[in-house]
């Protein structure tokens, strides 16, 4: 075969390959539960099996991008350790001995176990479970079964991170809302584990490069998105929590809060009651209605619900039973005044120096005033 002929040969049309073909009969919108993010999926079916999943371009959370556990959750469906059934133990505890019962059975087996539990004493169960993201159904079950003895994974992790973020930022990061990604100009991200967030967050934090904002990562890694940050600071792990103490000394030190915000819209105006020995020591005063107590701008005690009401976050009161009380405000500042908490005593447990510690505050406070 000569030069032209193999040219010829070669250029010669080959068999057209279908680049995109139809994968599935059927699609469903629902959202990913391979992680606490719940980002919109499309789920593509054949034949009533999964054969992809891909992210929901018009769902909110993630608009369209899918990470690599969310893609992923077809091997949780099609894996082959899946359960279809229930087990029951038929061997000894640890032998890993079981057997597929039917549901009529398990159901049947736990009615007569709980029967007598319920029928002596319902506290005497205590009801636990997993992160099966149904905390609210089997807690009614529990309530409804009359035991208070129940809980889950939630109030070990994102529950907690849900409370502090709703008195914080009137919102909880996550899956219960996030930051003011438009506004943010300075912002500080602690130990947030690479599979957290994950869509959602990558989409925040492009946004916030684009818009030039300072993005500082605390983390005693340096990978994923602390990568990307303008600033790494390496803490020593398990040190958070004192290097965020030591923040607030700096603030108290240099006078930058916001008084006027924790007295409207926190508890930090409302009184303690003071009577060393006794039982309500270190207690909330309240009225006899119940309502909290408050230091009023002109000294004066009154009730936490009073709309318009200036308050004070430090300073004396004298209850109306004569007592003595003090803001909240004002024992967390002689606290974490304390020189234990100045960043020359907390950097080296943290690993971080002093300096930057207070150039940090410093950086913050700038930012915010």
């Amino acid at each position: 075969m000569n030069f032209f002929e193999r040219w010829h040969d070669y250029w010669r049309p080959k068999e057209l390959i279908d680049t995109s073909p139809k994968i599935s009969d059927e699609v469903k919108y629902t959202t990913c539960y391979m992680c606490a993010c719940r980002c919109g999926i499309k789920v593509h079916l054949r034949d009533g099996s999964i054969r992809f999943i891909e992210g929901n371009p018009k769902h909110p959370v993630n608009r369209g991008v899918i990470c690599g556990k969310g893609a992923s959750g077809i091997m949780q469906q099609q894996s082959p350790a899946k359960l279809t059934k229930p087990l029951m133990r038929v061997g000894e505890r640890g032998s890993g001995e079981f057997r597929e019962i039917e549901w009529e059975e398990a159901i049947a087996t736990a009615v007569e176990w709980l029967s007598k539990i319920r029928a002596d004493d319902p506290k005497k169960l205590a009801f636990f479970t997993g992160r099966d993201q149904s905390q609210s159904l089997t807690g009614f079950w529990a309530t409804q079964f009359g035991t208070p003895n129940f809980a889950a994974h939630g109030g070990f992790c994102s529950v907690n991170m849900a409370a502090a973020g709703m008195y914080t930022l009137g919102g909880s990061f996550w899956e219960f809302g996030e930051p003011d990604w438009e506004r943010t100009r300075l912002f500080l991200m602690f130990g947030v584990a690479e599979d957290h967030d994950s869509n959602p967050i990558k989409l925040a934090l492009s946004g916030l490069r684009r818009r030039g904002a300072k993005f500082i990562s605390i983390n005693p890694v340096r990978t994923g998105y602390s990568a990307i940050a303008d600033e790494w600071i390496g803490i020593r792990p398990g040190t958070d929590g004192l290097f965020v103490l030591s923040l607030i000394h700096e603030l108290l030190r240099a006078d930058k809060i916001d008084f006027d915000y924790l007295g409207r819209y926190t508890n930090a105006a409302w009184l303690v009651i003071q009577a060393p020995g006794t039982a309500e020591d270190g207690l909330f005063a309240r009225n006899e209605a119940g309502e909290p107590l408050v230091l009023t701008a002109s000294g004066g005690v009154a009730s936490a619900i009073q709309l318009g009401l200036e308050t004070r976050v430090v300073g004396d009161a004298t209850l109306p039973d004569g007592r003595r009380a003090v803001p909240v405000f004002q024992l967390l500042a002689e606290r974490y005044l304390d020189p234990q908490y100045a960043p020359e005593k907390v950097g080296p447990v943290c690993g971080i120096p002093a300096e930057r510690i207070r150039g940090l505050a410093q950086e913050m406070a700038q930012t915010a005033f």
